[in-house]
């Protein structure tokens, strides 16, 4: 359901909301006047408890979960700080990324990354003052395939900054689209970063339930 304020509803209730945020918007409020229309700030202007409980870059398109007030933000922050979030992204890398396993079972990526410091916002792999940082991918069935590169889908276990955008850089296939980590004829390929947060799944802090929302990749 989208609103007149620009906004795509995955769900609604008294305690909390799930939106879809477009590629190209704001999560946050970003510095300077020019930086203030972000997705947060819309929903405010609907629900004027909502708060924010995680981030996707302003890049990445898909799910963004928002709280109904303190005990709500609290409850919800709490769950993504234990890992009690499942997350899965879909996004296409560029190039012929190819699985080792044989029935395309979840491969993993453990690099420690880090902020670099020298050239903000950008992440590093660090092995000496990374943190520790973990992502599962698999390659998404035949019936995606894409003429840019391959698309994967990803379930990243921590929430370093520009993590899956990193680490599938380390592995020598940036994300097409990416105008941090991916070459300019990698960038080319796509008007967009072609990465979606496309479900999330966890127990409802005030009713106990599990709720799984999805959302289809936009590319």
């Amino acid at each position: 359901m989208t609103l007149a304020t620009g906004l795509d509803v995955v769900h609604e209730d008294e305690h909390l909301l799930v939106l879809n945020k477009p590629s190209g918007l704001l999560a946050v409020p970003g510095r300077g006047p020019d930086k203030q229309d972000c997705l947060s700030a819309r929903a405010q202007a609907r629900w004027p408890d909502a708060l924010i409980v995680h981030r996707l870059d302003m890049a990445t398109s898909g799910l963004l979960v928002l709280a109904r007030g303190l005990p709500m933000q609290r409850a919800l922050s709490s769950a993504f700080e234990q890992r009690r979030v499942h997350k899965r992204y879909v996004a296409v890398v560029s190039g012929k990324l190819a699985n080792p396993a044989p029935d395309n079972g979840w491969q993993t990526i453990n690099l420690p990354l880090m902020i670099d410091w020298l050239n903000r916002p950008r992440s590093i792999v660090h092995w000496g003052m990374g943190k520790p940082s973990v992502t599962h991918w698999r390659l998404l069935d035949a019936g995606h395939a894409q003429a840019v590169g391959t698309r994967i889908e990803l379930e990243p276990l921590t929430g370093r900054t520009h993590q899956l955008r990193v680490h599938l850089q380390a592995l020598g296939h940036p994300i097409v689209g990416d105008p941090l980590y991916a070459s300019p004829e990698q960038q080319a390929l796509a008007p967009r970063l072609l990465l979606h947060a496309a479900e999330l799944s966890f127990t409802h802090p005030a009713t106990g339930q599990v709720l799984t929302l999805h959302s289809p990749a936009p590319f």
